[in-house]
């Protein structure tokens, strides 16, 4: 795939009701052959409860070396979208996110993480990874400080 096979940066996209109907895209790397790690946050994620209905918040942080291949950040915008209306498990969410952009790109590496907000009075986090990390690839904190609660 080459920037001119992509079908919705550019594009008026109405968005997806499932992450299987989704369409996550790749753009060429400008720089294969160079570690380095690129980051996507996302701090409003939302999917639904499968068993309540009721809505999920977390934050996440993807972070990942590329190799060939770059996500698109459009289209891994409209894909994060697409679990606003979905049922799963805060394990599942983040682990299908990561297992999704893993095919899709083909990166040498990645890691995921999952700060859930407290769902019955417990913050869950899920952390993922492809396995170690390159040797030389700065990894830096992701970030996001531990659920405190008003303590």
């Amino acid at each position: 795939m080459s920037s001119d096979d992509l079908t919705q940066l550019g594009q008026p996209v109405r968005g997806f009701d499932r992450p299987d109907d989704a369409v996550l895209e790749r753009v060429p790397n400008p720089h294969p052959g160079t570690l380095y790690l690129a980051r996507f946050a996302a701090p409003e994620f939302t999917s639904l409860c499968p068993v309540t209905g009721q809505p999920d918040f977390a934050h996440l942080v993807i972070d990942y070396a590329p190799g060939e291949w770059l996500i698109e950040s459009k289209s891994l915008k409209l894909f994060l979208g697409s679990f606003r209306n979905h049922g799963a498990f805060h394990e599942d969410c983040t682990v299908t996110i990561a297992k999704r952009i893993v095919a899709t790109a083909e990166p040498l590496w990645l890691r995921i993480g999952g700060y859930w907000y407290p769902r019955g009075g417990i913050p869950i986090d899920v952390f993922y990874q492809t396995g170690p990390a390159p040797e030389g690839l700065w990894l830096p904190d992701q970030g996001v400080a531990p659920y405190r609660g008003r303590g």
